[in-house]
């Protein structure tokens, strides 16, 4: 989700929607592995997504299979009793509804951000989402279109 919001330009949507988002030390590696200096450069600019270390780094393990960034995302939200758990990967999904964390993904923060007044309609931006490489599965986007009463039901 980090990567897709700032492929369309709009890290904002989280200090708006939340005020700060945590993220864990290996989803700021991950997201700084490429094209590194203009995506510190968008960090930099957005003082509300703030790195953290895990308490209990060892927490993390807990989650076999999944890439080290889900599995500290897990971990993190576990260690801090997040109110919302930001996670796009399938698996990494599954893992926190089984854990019963308050879930949604890239997609979910655009709905919140079309209820709030934030963005006027999803459409645009899952395009630009699209455009910029991220596969959607047409089921998602009938899915997210209907919520977001953007489309026939």
């Amino acid at each position: 989700p980090l990567v897709a919001l700032w492929v369309l330009g709009r890290l904002d949507l989280l200090r708006d929607l939340f005020q700060e988002a945590l993220i864990p030390s290996a989803v700021e590696a991950e997201f700084l592995a490429t094209q590194t200096v203009s995506r510190q450069a968008a960090l930099a600019s957005a003082p509300w997504v703030r790195s953290v270390t895990l308490e209990n780094p060892r927490r993390a393990l807990a989650y076999a299979g999944l890439d080290e960034g889900e599995a500290e995302v897990l971990a993190l939200a576990e260690e801090r009793e997040a109110r919302l758990t930001i996670l796009d990967e399938k698996k990494a999904r599954r893992y926190a509804e089984r854990m019963g964390l308050r879930l949604t993904g890239t997609l979910g923060v655009l709905l919140l951000a079309k209820e709030a007044g934030l963005i006027e309609a999803v459409a645009p931006w899952m395009s630009k989402l699209q455009e910029g490489g991220l596969f959607l599965s047409p089921g998602l986007v009938r899915e997210t279109l209907k919520i977001a009463g953007e489309v026939e039901t």
